[in-house]
């Protein structure tokens, strides 16, 4: 099912055509048409901001297009900086992998240079940090390691009666000297609720062939899955994210399993969404497998994740807008499908660490929270009416 109208159009005429470029259908006289209202310094904002420069510079440079020489500076001067920052990446990452496998650590690296694949050379894939899955009973090892190796923890959030298992899926360290962040998973994306277990993921993963060492990753079927509820979660405010969906359609996957996964495990809407926007930013032809995901649901879905496109809006900058929080609360739950949603309402009903500031009792007591949360809850909102 194809959308109606073209969601490309409600972009602004700079976003536009920044995806003409990274589609290699640049308009030569489009700028000039348009003069009165482009704005270059927006242009390169945008490349920016959706990561898409590492692609664009190259593309551009082989053009026949005249773009002003302190734009192609600009892009050079990122893009140079991208490969040296990837190839430092790439080393660490095979560097770490080694050590990994020599401690018998079970870990599969899922974004960065490991998506530099998808595009063949790791000059065209941005990425600000390494990340990587590993078994929760597995965590304190990897925590020690990585200490060894001379990465800081970052100051973990708040946690009442071990929450922290399911309501969260990962923790950030940083290194002291070279300042790259580590992020470990122990989940693929936050609770609550059930996702593939960590031993299927290692059944299915692979052994990535283009880098040295024991690197482990995602099975491309897992990936995809991975990668589409990862970009609609973050109402995919990139378009860099798009592109890697588009790359991997290009790909002969097992549809009937990451059908399957979807269902199982998401919302099918969620993945027909992802299918419309890539298929409308970027041209793509999806797979005849796949079609029957692009129902009316997944084109609503599609047209919410515009907000973010529209004017550059990154749901995790913080401190967000109100207007912009209070819209992201809501698209994150138009996301889910109905059984997500039982659990999220049941997860209400476990303590948060904010009851345990709002009423201090001795840890063995903290099971008491469970009654007491209602009555805490009313009144938090109760003394914040007050308050204004």
């Amino acid at each position: 099912m194809r959308s109606e109208y073209r969601l490309e159009e409600k972009l602004s005429l700079e976003c536009r055509y920044l995806l003409k470029c990274v589609r290699n259908q640049m308009d030569i006289d489009m700028v000039h048409t348009k003069k009165k209202q482009w704005n270059w310094d927006r242009f390169l904002n945008y490349a920016i901001h959706h990561r898409l420069y590492p692609v664009l510079y190259p593309i551009i440079k082989r053009s026949n297009v005249d773009f002003p020489k302190t734009i192609m500076a600009a892009l050079e001067e990122r893009y140079q900086a991208n490969t040296f920052k990837m190839l430092y990446f790439t080393s660490e990452m095979e560097r770490l992998s080694v050590r990994f496998f020599e401690q018998k650590l079970h870990v599969l690296f899922l974004k960065g240079p490991i998506l530099a694949e998808l595009y063949g050379d790791l000059s065209l894939r941005t990425s600000s940090d390494l990340d990587a899955l590993v078994p929760i009973n597995e965590l304190s090892k990897m925590d020690q390691l990585l200490k060894e190796e001379g990465f800081i923890r970052e100051e973990p959030l708040p946690t009442i009666l071990n929450d922290w298992k399911w309501r969260q899926h990962h923790t950030v360290y940083k290194h002291e000297e070279s300042g790259m962040k580590f992020e470990v998973h122990w989940r693929l994306h936050p609770g609550p609720g059930t996702e593939i277990s960590f031993n299927t993921l290692w059944a299915n993963k692979r052994l990535h062939s283009q880098l040295n060492g024991h690197v482990y990753c995602l099975g491309y079927e897992d990936l995809f899955v991975f990668l589409i509820i990862h970009g609609a979660r973050h109402g995919w405010f990139r378009l860099r994210w798009l592109l890697d969906i588009h790359h991997m359609l290009h790909m002969d996957l097992n549809w009937e399993l990451v059908c399957a996964h979807i269902k199982q495990y998401y919302h099918p809407a969620v993945a027909g969404q992802a299918l419309f926007l890539t298929s409308e930013m970027f041209r793509t032809k999806i797979p005849e497998k796949l079609t029957h995901l692009m129902n009316r649901k997944a084109e609503r879905l599609s047209r919410t994740a515009l907000y973010y496109l529209e004017d550059l809006v990154d749901p995790h900058s913080e401190p967000l807008p109100r207007d912009i929080s209070v819209y992201n609360r809501r698209y994150l739950f138009s996301l889910m499908s109905f059984k997500k949603k039982c659990v999220v309402m049941m997860g209400y009903l476990y303590p948060y660490p904010e009851d345990a500031r709002t009423l201090k009792l001795p840890r063995k007591l903290h099971y008491l929270y469970f009654l007491l949360r209602p009555f805490l809850w009313v009144w938090r909102k109760t003394r914040r009416v007050a308050s204004i």
